[in-house]
């Protein structure tokens, strides 16, 4: 299969760009990339992007942020849900970065993992957005599209990146995370994907094998 044709197929019938993506292209700081991939947790881009803008409007470093009063820091990003929670979190990872790394975020992925909240699909937009190091990282987009492409049989996302990481061909992999999110949100929704506008609909299984396992057992830990 060739991945890059896919990957091309895919971006031509897109349109715009994600928050992380946009980010990126603006050259942005990677403490503000780190920060809004935070904040984008179980929240969407809109959001993410308002909290973040509206957060380094007022503070826009690592020190900034650690001195700052939690409670207006909850304010300032209330638009991203669980602000309470995420409050907390970014003030702890700015302390760290301010302190252990001299307010520069680190490149290196177990560093990255080793802050607080941090995960790998975070440690890993980072790598990709902030610093254009290969890597996947894996949200709720990737993980559902690999499965329904086909490309992977699993069911946590940590098994997805494993997968993927075999199957992807590594100078490809920059490229995975931005073109899946963007189709995620477009076309191959959630809900009722648009098969008819998908260009690349002829060569997909419709694999929703993962997502009918994953509905049956929210079914029966309701039924308990």
């Amino acid at each position: 299969m060739n991945y890059k044709e896919i990957f091309d197929k895919l971006e031509g019938k897109l349109e715009g760009f994600a928050h992380l993506d946009e980010l990126a292209r603006q050259k942005q700081d990677p403490f503000k990339i780190l920060i809004s991939t935070i904040l984008s947790a179980r929240t969407r881009d809109a959001n993410t992007k308002a909290a973040t803008e509206t957060l380094f409007a007022k503070y826009n470093t690592p020190k900034l942020i650690a001195e700052a009063d939690i409670e207006e820091v909850e304010e300032l990003i209330r638009k991203s849900g669980f602000y309470k929670v995420k409050a907390a979190r970014i003030k702890e990872v700015s302390k760290i970065i301010q302190i252990n790394y001299d307010g520069i975020v680190p490149k290196n992925y177990d560093e990255l993992m080793n802050l607080p909240g941090v995960g790998s699909k975070t440690a890993n937009c980072v790598l990709v957005y902030a610093f254009k190091i290969p890597a996947i990282p894996v949200d709720t987009h990737v993980h559902k599209i690999s499965n329904r492409m086909g490309w992977v049989k699993t069911t946590k996302p940590e098994q997805t990146e494993a997968a993927l990481k075999k199957l992807i061909p590594k100078e490809l992999w920059i490229r995975l995370n931005r073109i899946f999110v963007k189709f995620g949100q477009q076309i191959c929704l959630p809900i009722n994907p648009k098969h008819e506008i998908c260009p690349i609909e002829e060569i997909c299984p419709k694999d929703f094998t993962m997502e009918i396992k994953k509905k049956s057992k929210k079914k029966k830990k309701k039924g308990k």
